[in-house]
C-alpha cells in the first residue's frame, strides 16, 4: 500500500462530508461543525440529499453532483450504506476515506458477504485507503483540520498521537488542552482494517513537524511491518506505547474491544523494547511522559540533581530514584563551594540540595544558576512546597528567568513539581506556557525522569556490537532438520530428551546422558551400563511435568532400588493420572548438581509475534508473563546478554552466588544458540528446557520437552523480526583468483567495517560521500550495520587476511521506500582491491536480490569522476544519464522489464 496516498491523508485540499446532518447530536452534524471551527483552508463539502445547506454551507445531493474530488471523504452514515458509498468515491477519484461506522464485520449483505469484507474489495479495487471503520476521526491542528467527532479541538503542537481507542483521544485531548500541550497529528485507528501503526509510523517518522510519536495500542495485526516501521521511526524520534491488556483479563476485553488476536503482555513488552520503544504502564504515565517529551531537549546522560525547600519532598524523590534504577550524583567540590556562600549554614551540604523552608525566589534562582554551571549533572529537579512566604508563582517566574537566560539551558534538563493544589495551580501553569515540564508529585517527576533515562537505555542497546559467537559451537542445520523430519514422518509431534539429543547437540547444546526404557527389566540393564547413580522418569506424551505427578525418582544407587522405583513410579502415575499414555520409563545419569543452579529456559509460540524465548527459574509453576525475561528471536550476544541482565534486574532469574552458578557468557552463548535453532528450524512450534544445570562454563539440559508443528509453517511470516538471510551466502572469485565470501552485513562486522570505511582512499571516500567526510563515529557505523533486513540490504565482500582474520574488501547497500517501489544503492571498494570485478560482483548480487524482492526500481547516483562506476552501471543494464547542472551521473534500472 502507497505512501503517497498517506500523503493525502495528511494534507488534503478539500474535504466532503458524507452523510452531513442539520440535526444535534447526529455524526453528521458534529463533524461539519467541527470542520468549520477549525479554520481549514480548503473546500468543505457536506453530501447529502435531505438539506440544501448544512449549516450554512452548499449541500451536494449526491457524490456525483461535486464539482471537484475530494482528496479526503469523510463518511458519517450507517454501516450498511457504507459499501457502497465507499465504490461510488473510489470511482469518482478520491483516494482516502475515514469511515465512523462500527459493527461492519457483524453485517452482512444478501450474499452473505459482510459489510467490511464488501467495503475493502471496492477499496482495493480502485487503490483507496480507508481510516477505520469504527474511527473518532482525525485531528490535523497545523492546517486546522478538525475532522473528527471529538468533543474539543487539538492546539499545534509537535507530537503525533495515534490510538486504537477513541475513549482514549478523547481523554487524552482533554488533559492536553488543560496543559497547553499541542499535536501535529491526532489520529483515531478504530479497527485497522487497512491503515494500521506500521504505515502510519513510517509517515511520522518522516515527518519534519513531528518531534514525538504516542500510540495506544489494544492489538498489533502485522507483526514484521509494525516492528520493522517503530524500529525505523523510534531511531530519528521518541515513540511511547501504551498498551491495554496488561492483565489476562484485561487481554480478553482489549481483544473484545478491537477483534484483534490477544497475545501474551510479556512477549509485547519484549517486542516494544526490542524496537527501541518506550512503554507506559497507564494514563498518568503517559501524561508525564509527554510533558517531558513536549518541553525537554534529549538527554545527554543519567545523572540528577536535586533541589528542594523541604527535606520530605526530597527524600520520597530519591527513593523513587534509587528503586527505579537511577543514578544521583554527589555534588563537584566546587558547586558545594558556591552553593555553602549563599545558602544557610543548616542547608544540607549534599544532593539532594535542601535550600531550607523559607526559601524565597531570589534563593532558588541562585541556587538552580549554581546547579546548571555544573558539569557532572544531566538534569536538574525542582521541588516546591507550600510556604509561609506564599511566594509559589514568583519562584517559578524566578525558575523560568533563570533557565532562559544560562548558557547550559539546551544541555541540561530542568523538570519542576509544585506541590499543593491551590497556590501550585498558577505556577504549574505558568511552568507549562514557559516550556518547563511541571509535576503534581516528586514521585511523577522522577518517573518521568526514568522514562528519559529507560529511552536513552534503549537507543545505546540498539547500538552496541554484539561479541562474536565462538568459533567452536557447532550449527549444524542439516543434521537437526533431517532428525526433526524424520521424527515428523513417524506421527511423533513430542520429543523428549532421549528423542532430542541430537538435533540439540547439532547446535552445541549439551543434554544429559539419557536412554529409554520398555520395562523395569530394561531400565535395570541401562542403569548398570550408566553407572549409578541415576535417575529414573516416566515417558508419557500426556505429561508434560513430570514431578507433578511424581514421575521422577532420583539418585537410585542400586538394581534393587531401580525395580522398586519403576513399579512405584507407574502405580502412582496410574492412580493420579488414569488416562495419560504410559510409553515406558527414561534412565539417566545423575548430574553432579552440588555449586551448581537450576534455570528454565523456553520458546513458546505467541499468536501475535510468534516465536519467543523465555528465561527463567527452574519448576513446574511457571506463568511466563509473571515468571520469566521475554526476548524475540534472532537474539545475538548483546541482545542475550541485555536479557540476561533484564531477568536478574527484574528478579525473574536469581543469581544465588554458587560456587559454579551462572557465568554470563555461557548462559548468554546458550540463549544465542537456542535462537539460531528456532531460527533455522521452523518444524519446532515450542521447546521447554526444565530444568537447565548451570554449572559456570558447562551448561546441561536434564529435561526437554519439543512439540513440533503438526504442518509445514510458513517459515518467512513466523518470525516478527526478520532474522540474518545465511541463504544469501555465496562464495565468488576475483580475477586474481583469489575467492571472497558475499553476504549480508551482520550487527558484528562493525569494527571491521569501521576499518574498512577507514581504509577508504581520501578519493575514493570523496566520491562515495559525494565530498570531504570525516571519519565515521561509532553511532554512525552502528546504524549501517544493524539494519532491517526487511527494510534494506547491504552485502559485503569477505576474504581472510594474512592473519588469517577476516577483512572487508567491499561493500555495497541499498534502502528501499516503504512502499517497494524503488531501491537506491551505493557501493565502494577497497583501492588495493579495485579493477578485480569486485564492484560487478557486489551489484549484480544487488540486482539479482532485489528483483527476486519483487522491487520495480534499483536506482544510483555518482559524482561526474567517477566514470568507472557508470561504465558498470551501463554493462550491467543500467539507463545512465548526466545531470550538468548538480554534476551528477543517475543509474537507472527497471527492474520489472
Amino acid at each position: 500500500m502507497s505512501q503517497r496516498t498517506l500523503h493525502t491523508l495528511f494534507k488534503p485540499r478539500s474535504v466532503a462530508i458524507i452523510g452531513a446532518s442539520n440535526q444535534p447530536k447526529r455524526a453528521g452534524n458534529v463533524l461539519i461543525k467541527n470542520l468549520l471551527s477549525g479554520g481549514f483552508s480548503g473546500p468543505i463539502m457536506p453530501v447529502t440529499p435531505k438539506y440544501e445547506a448544512v449549516m450554512g454551507v452548499l449541500a451536494y445531493p449526491n457524490i456525483e453532483a461535486l464539482p471537484l474530488k475530494p482528496d479526503l471523504a469523510i463518511i458519517c452514515t450507517a454501516a450498511s450504506k457504507v459499501p457502497a458509498i465507499i465504490e461510488t468515491l473510489a470511482q469518482f477519484g478520491c483516494k482516502v476515506a475515514i469511515v465512523m461506522a462500527s459493527g461492519m464485520a457483524d453485517e452482512f449483505n444478501k450474499d452473505g458477504i459482510s459489510l467490511l469484507h464488501q467495503m475493502e474489495q471496492y477499496a482495493d479495487r480502485y487503490g483507496m485507503r480507508i481510516l477505520g471503520p469504527n474511527s473518532l476521526g482525525m485531528i490535523l491542528p497545523n492546517i486546522g483540520l478538525n475532522a473528527s467527532l471529538a468533543h474539543t479541538s487539538a492546539l499545534p503542537g509537535k507530537i503525533a498521537f495515534v490510538s486504537q481507542s477513541a475513549a482514549i483521544c478523547t481523554t487524552v485531548l482533554d488533559w492536553a488542552n488543560n496543559k497547553g500541550i499541542g499535536f501535529s497529528s491526532f489520529i483515531s485507528l478504530g479497527d485497522a482494517n487497512d491503515i494500521d501503526f506500521d504505515e502510519l509510523l513510517d509517515y511520522l517518522g518522516r515527518d519534519s513537524k513531528t518531534d514525538a510519536i504516542m500510540l495506544y495500542i489494544d492489538s498489533v495485526n502485522e507483526k514484521r511491518l509494525f516492528l520493522s516501521a517503530a524500529r525505523a521511526a523510534s531511531r530519528n524520534k521518541p515513540i511511547l506505547v501504551i498498551k491495554s491488556g496488561r492483565s489476562t483479563e484485561g487481554t480478553s476485553a482489549a481483544k473484545l474491544h478491537t477483534g484483534g488476536v490477544a497475545g501474551n503482555d510479556a512477549v509485547y513488552e519484549a517486542a516494544f523494547r526490542r524496537a527501541g520503544m518506550l512503554r507506559v504502564n497507564d494514563l498518568i504515565e503517559l501524561f508525564a511522559a509527554v510533558e517531558t517529551l513536549a518541553h525537554s531537549t534529549p538527554l545527554q546522560g543519567e545523572r540528577l540533581g536535586i533541589i528542594s525547600n523541604g527535606g520530605g519532598p526530597a527524600v520520597l524523590a530519591l527513593d523513587e530514584l534509587i528503586l527505579s534504577g537511577g543514578k544521583l550524583p554527589p555534588l563537584a567540590a566546587d558547586i558545594y563551594q558556591k552553593l555553602n556562600t549563599i545558602l544557610p549554614k543548616s542547608w544540607s551540604g549534599q544532593n539532594p540540595v535542601d535550600i531550607g523552608g523559607d526559601s524565597d525566589a531570589s534563593r532558588y534562582a541562585k541556587s538552580l544558576e549554581i546547579m546548571m554551571d555544573s558539569d557532572n549533572l544531566d538534569a536538574i529537579l525542582i521541588l516546591h512546597s507550600p510556604s509561609a512566604l506564599g511566594e509559589s508563582v514568583q519562584v517559578a517566574q524566578a525558575i523560568a528567568d533563570t533557565i532562559a537566560k544560562h548558557p547550559n539551558k539546551n544541555r541540561v534538563n530542568i523538570l519542576t513539581n509544585w506541590s499543593g493544589e491551590d497556590s501550585a495551580y498558577e505556577a504549574r501553569r505558568h511552568f507549562s506556557k514557559s516550556g518547563i515540564p511541571t509535576y503534581r508529585t516528586p514521585e511523577g517527576a522522577v518517573g518521568a525522569f526514568m522514562h528519559m533515562v529507560e529511552y536513552r537505555r534503549n537507543q545505546k542497546l540498539l547500538q552496541e556490537v554484539p561479541l562474536s559467537i565462538p568459533d567452536n559451537i557447532p550449527a549444524n542445520t542439516a543434521v537437526a532438520r533431517e532428525k526433526l523430519q524424520m521424527a515428523l514422518s513417524q506421527g511423533k509431534t513430542i520429543l523428549e530428551t532421549h528423542e532430542s539429543s541430537s538435533i540439540l547437540g547439532a547446535y552445541g547444546l549439551n543434554t544429559i546422558e539419557t536412554w529409554f526404557a520398555n520395562t523395569a527389566e530394561e531400565a535395570v540393564n541401562l542403569a548398570r551400563k550408566a553407572g549409578y547413580p541415576i535417575a529414573l522418569k516416566v515417558q508419557s506424551p500426556d505429561i508434560h511435568h513430570k514431578s507433578d505427578v511424581h514421575g521422577v525418582m532420583l539418585n537410585l544407587t542400586s538394581d534393587n532400588e531401580v525395580e522398586h522405583a519403576a513399579k512405584a513410579i507407574i502405580d502412582r502415575v496410574i492412580s493420579l493420572d488414569p488416562d495419560a499414555k504410559i510409553e515406558g520409563l527414561i534412565v539417566q545419569k545423575m548430574a553432579l548438581t552440588a555449586g551448581a543452579q537450576e534455570i528454565r529456559v523456553a520458546v513458546a509460540n505467541d499468536p501475535v509475534f510468534g516465536p519467543a524465548i523465555l528465561l527463567g527459574e527452574g519448576g513446574s509453576e511457571w506463568d511466563p508473563t509473571q515468571d520469566a525475561s521475554v526476548a524475540l528471536p534472532p537474539l545475538n550476544m548483546t541482545l542475550a546478554r541485555y536479557m540476561v541482565i533484564q531477568a536478574l534486574k527484574t528478579k525473574k532469574l536469581k543469581d544465588r552466588h554458587l560456587p559454579l552458578g551462572l557465568n554470563m557468557n555461557a548462559l548468554c552463548v546458550l540463549l544465542t544458540q537456542i535462537s539460531h535453532l528456532i531460527i533455522d528450524c521452523p518444524e519446532i512450534a515450542s521447546l521447554d528446557l526444565n530444568p537447565v544445570l548451570c554449572a559456570g562454563e558447562s551448561i546441561t539440559l536434564l529435561d526437554v520437552n519439543i512439540q513440533l508443528h503438526k504442518e509445514p509453517v510458513d517459515n518467512a511470516a513466523r518470525l516478527a523480526i526478520s532474522p540474518y538471510p545465511k541463504e544469501l551466502e555465496q562464495l565468488a572469485m576475483l580475477k586474481n583468483g583469489n575467492e571472497v565470501m558475499l553476504r549480508p552485513i551482520l550487527p558484528e562486522d562493525e569494527p571491521k567495517h569501521l576499518a574498512f570505511d577507514n581504509s577508504l582512499s581520501d578519493e575514493d571516500r570523496y566520491k562515495r560521500y559525494f565530498g570531504v567526510r570525516s571519519k565515521m563515529t561509532h553511532e554512525e557505523m552502528a546504524v549501517l550495520t544493524q539494519i532491517d533486513y526487511a527494510r534494506e540490504m547491504a552485502f559485503i565482500a569477505t576474504a581472510k587476511g594474512d592473519d588469517g582474520d577476516d577483512i572487508t574488501l567491499g561493500a555495497i547497500r541499498a534502502s528501499i521506500d516503504p512502499d517497494n517501489t524503488e531501491a537506491e544503492f551505493a557501493m565502494a571498494v577497497r583501492s588495493n582491491f579495485q579493477g578485480q570485478g569486485l564492484g560487478k560482483l557486489l551489484l549484480e548480487k544487488l540486482i539479482n536480490y532485489y528483483k527476486a524482492n519483487d522491487t520495480l526500481v534499483l536506482t544510483g547516483f555518482t559524482m561526474f569522476e567517477n566514470r568507472n562506476m557508470a561504465s558498470l552501471a551501463k554493462h550491467l543494464g543500467f539507463t545512465v544519464t548526466f545531470d550538468m547542472e548538480e554534476r551528477l551521473i543517475k543509474m537507472h534500472m527497471d527492474l520489472k522489464a
